[in-house]
């Protein structure tokens, strides 16, 4: 088991995610995830700046704790030979210690530039197959060229390649994009608790670490804590096939009028009692999920990391599934 704080870059300004990132190191953290966002997921989290400066600022002012993206989209805003060319630069900046979490998209980012953001999954997934095969091609080393019915590449060469290559961990909801995570990654991305996500992923061969985010919201009381999820995290709510789909924060705002603080307190570790964070934390588990990622929608981020560091570290890693993985 290894425990990660994530970053909400939707939230928080750039010197503030690398603040974080230092407490989280000293907290005792195992890794901090960062979203790669052009826009937030609201207008009033206000927040969305450059995810790989910000990766490369934490890598200069920590020692040990891992980085990872969470996720990045190497498809449509960036194309996948400069994702290659970043990752493998932060590698070596970090010393090894950055994960490569890839997605397919979200029309929220990707609609912005270029052509903008395929209307349907599997031209989408095409892409992301296309972008790793890219991605791969470009660490084996020399100049390359790749001919896809997306993506093509032209006699590129990443001249600075680390030793050891990072780790890409594949964004997955389904059967399709298990099977990408499996045969093309090393490891498994997901924001539900769903154990058919780990299953497919297992069942077409995939054997590396399944990474799943943790919703949470501390606060010293439940209602402070979901009032606060409500106002900047509702959006998580709306499950993956509205997520993909919706192109600006005004939409997703709208989309989310009738959420109700009944429903975060549902789906949502909230306020300052250990054992409902456990509880929440335990469904991850029982789903076949090896890395999972805190992540605070609560208005106290130097509060919960404290909250994490003294009432949490050692139950959440002692947790193991109640039922045998699939």
């Amino acid at each position: 088991m290894q425990v990660g704080y994530k970053l909400a870059a939707e939230a928080f300004g750039p010197a503030e995610l690398v603040r974080q990132a230092v407490l989280a190191e000293e907290a005792g953290f195992d890794f901090v995830e960062i979203s790669d966002h052009y826009h937030p997921w609201l207008d009033n989290q206000g927040h969305s700046p450059f995810a790989w400066t910000v990766l490369g600022t934490i890598a200069a002012r920590t020692s040990r704790i891992g980085l990872a993206t969470g996720v990045t989209c190497p498809t449509v805003r960036y194309h996948p030979a400069v994702i290659a060319q970043a990752a493998a630069t932060l590698a070596l900046l970090s010393e090894g210690r950055f994960v490569l979490g890839v997605g397919s998209g979200e029309r929220l980012n990707e609609h912005v530039v270029g052509p903008g953001f395929p209307d349907a999954v599997k031209p989408r997934h095409d892409l992301l197959r296309e972008a790793l095969e890219i991605i791969r091609l470009l660490w084996s080393g020399g100049y390359r060229s790749y001919e896809g019915k997306h993506l093509r590449l032209q006699d590129a060469r990443v001249f600075d390649l680390p030793d050891e290559l990072p780790l890409i961990a594949v964004a997955a909801s389904g059967p399709e994009s298990t099977r990408i995570a499996a045969e093309l990654g090393d490891g498994l991305f997901a924001t539900e608790d769903k154990p058919s996500i780990v299953r497919h992923y297992r069942d077409a061969g995939g054997t590396g670490p399944c990474y799943g985010e943790v919703p949470m919201a501390w606060a010293p009381d439940a209602h402070t804590a979901a009032r606060a999820a409500l106002e900047t995290s509702r959006w998580a709510l709306t499950g993956w096939k509205v997520m993909s789909e919706l192109p600006n924060p005004v939409n997703f705002d709208a989309a989310t009028a009738t959420v109700r603080e009944e429903d975060i307190l549902e789906k949502f570790a909230c306020g300052a009692d250990p054992g409902r964070y456990v509880e929440v934390a335990q469904r991850y588990v029982d789903a076949g999920f090896d890395r999972l990622v805190m992540q605070n929608a609560g208005p106290d981020p130097d509060g919960f990391i404290d909250f994490y560091r003294s009432e949490l570290d050692g139950r959440i890693r002692q947790l193991e599934p109640n039922r045998p993985r699939a």
